[in-house]
């Protein structure tokens, strides 16, 4: 046998190699990012006739975003994935059903803990005040940490439900019905509680945060592994379902938190903050940044290295490959969050904070100057709802992962759902979604008064939809909360409430454009479905 000759290749060669692929990964984060920051920019520029402040930091930030994601998918591509394909082809054959729920169940802690937008959960205590809202302060503050296990622990639960459902291949309805029916009675149960009233947008906004680009793929390859070696199947469908319990779960467990600090005596007092100078509070930024990364990224490794080598005793392939994943995992985790502080918060904050100059009195600028308002009601009111809807649509449009699920969705329906349509549809929703969320920050609208209706309507409809279309329109609303779109108009929301008076909080946009979608697509499926009966 002919011993493998290795081949040397020189510094130069390597780069010239790599820059094409280099050159490919950049351009599909800039095609995901320009759309909605130019949009954003233009829209202060000409219609609010305002400045964009600190642009020069911002377009830093923005800058290392786009670098951070190349590098975080990349990294999860070639260091996190390979650890979950293998898991989930080995792990039933090795082990029994309560090993797998257990691996499960922590599998999807941690990938919550590692999803990037979650980071936005911890700074948005910023934009609320103490003394309007003390339990929705708190838990953004002194139980930031609470609150992200809250949310890890619903998704973990979540994963383990996703398992049972396809081993037992249950149909997605079944499931449905009674957790948006328990979410509903919680959400009405808070919100004749005044402390806990101001919390539900925040819960239901975690929904849209969980389901990102390492949980999904993650325990999607864990599932449809456990599938393949149980023999189980249900047609091309069982990567369904799983996003739209990773979506509801957490929202239980988040509310399930507020309840429990009410009723139980949290301490609701302001946190002491100190200031700092210019130069250490970036330094900060960068070292939280870089500690964050480390905090999510080592130990989901480490789990799951533990689980492979000596939980299964299986050999770790390609050992370099998966080490340099990791490295670009964390560079590239910590090159986001460091974006995110510079660039996308700032950027929404700025942008919320200055739509309500369409139709009222703002401070804005540096020194603050009274601004506006610059059209009258109602059209300056209408501006600013026609702002958050081309805002959802046209990010909904740049979202890479749509089109995947487009394709998917057109081969499973065998065309009798066509991909543009689909994606239309998902734009359509979005784009209604964040109107409404803007609608209930600028009206001053309860959001269960938004999210109880669509969600009731929504049972009727996956009743009377195919249980295909129920599993493809409930997941669609996981593929529209991207990294970049949940931290952007979580932080645009929150800026509008702080600048108009009389508003606690800005929290429920994302939840609105969570449930928009579902109804647009099952709307979609069943005009299709029509269409071709009657052909």
């Amino acid at each position: 046998m002919q011993e493998a000759t290795q081949i040397k290749v020189r510094p130069a060669q390597a780069v010239s190699i790599l820059r094409p692929y280099a050159q490919a990964k950049a351009a599909e984060q800039l095609r995901s990012v320009l759309p909605i920051v130019g949009y954003l920019f233009l829209f202060q520029w000409l219609v609010l006739r305002m400045p964009v402040l600190d642009v020069a930091v911002i377009c830093m930030g923005l800058s290392a975003v786009i670098l951070g994601l190349m590098f975080f998918m990349e990294g999860l591509r070639i260091g996190l994935m390979p650890f979950g394909e293998t898991i989930g082809a080995v792990l039933p054959e090795k082990s029994s059903l309560g090993v797998i729920l257990g691996f499960a169940f922590l599998l999807g802690v941690g990938v919550t803990l590692a999803e990037p937008a979650v980071g936005i959960l911890k700074s948005a205590g910023i934009n609320i005040k103490p003394e309007e809202a003390p339990l929705l302060y708190a838990m953004l503050t002194r139980y930031s940490g609470w609150l992200v296990l809250a949310v890890a622990v619903g998704v973990g639960a979540a994963t383990v439900l996703g398992m049972l459902r396809f081993l037992g291949n249950w149909s997605l309805k079944t499931l449905i019905v009674p957790l948006v029916l328990l979410l509903t009675g919680m959400s009405l149960w808070g919100a004749s509680v005044p402390n806990v009233a101001h919390a539900i947008g925040l819960a239901w906004d975690t929904g849209g945060v969980t389901t990102g680009p390492v949980t999904v793929p993650l325990v999607l390859a864990l599932g449809i592994g456990v599938c393949r070696v149980m023999g189980k199947s249900d047609s091309g469908m069982a990567g369904f379902g799983i996003v739209t319990l990773a979506s509801l779960l957490p929202i239980i467990t988040v509310l399930g938190l507020a309840f429990s600090l009410h009723y139980g005596g949290a301490d609701l007092r302001p946190v002491a903050t100190t200031e700092s100078s210019v130069v250490e509070s970036f330094g900060s930024v960068v070292a939280a940044a870089a500690l964050t990364a480390a905090q999510a990224i080592l130990p989901l490794c480490g789990f799951l290295f533990v689980v492979l080598k000596l939980v299964l005793r299986e050999r770790v392939a390609h050992g370099d490959e998966i080490a340099l994943g990791v490295g670009f995992a964390l560079f590239g985790m910590a090159l986001f969050n460091l974006g995110l502080s510079l660039g996308l918060t700032p950027l929404g904050n700025q942008v919320g904070s200055t739509v309500p100059g369409a139709f009222s009195e703002i401070a804005a600028g540096a020194p603050p100057q009274p601004v506006g308002p610059l059209y009258d009601d109602p059209w300056g009111r209408g501006i600013a709802v026609l702002f958050a809807f081309f805002l959802g649509y046209g990010a909904t449009l740049a979202e890479p992962a749509l089109n995947a699920l487009g394709i998917a969705v057109e081969e499973i329906t065998v065309g009798a759902l066509k991909k543009a349509f689909l994606i239309q549809a998902v734009a359509l929703g979005v784009g209604l979604g964040i109107a409404l969320g803007v609608v209930k920050i600028i009206f001053h609208v309860p959001v269960p008064y938004l999210l109880v209706p669509p969600y009731l309507a929504l049972l009727v409809l996956s009743l009377v939809s195919t249980e295909e279309m129920v599993n493809i329109g409930w997941d669609s609303a996981g593929v529209t909360t991207g990294p970049i779109t949940v931290p952007l108009v979580i932080a645009m929301g929150l800026g509008l409430g702080k600048s108009l008076p009389g508003v606690v909080e800005g929290f429920g946009v994302i939840a609105m454009a969570s449930v928009c979608p579902i109804l647009t697509v099952l709307l979609a499926g069943l005009w299709a479905r029509r269409a071709a009966e009657g052909s």
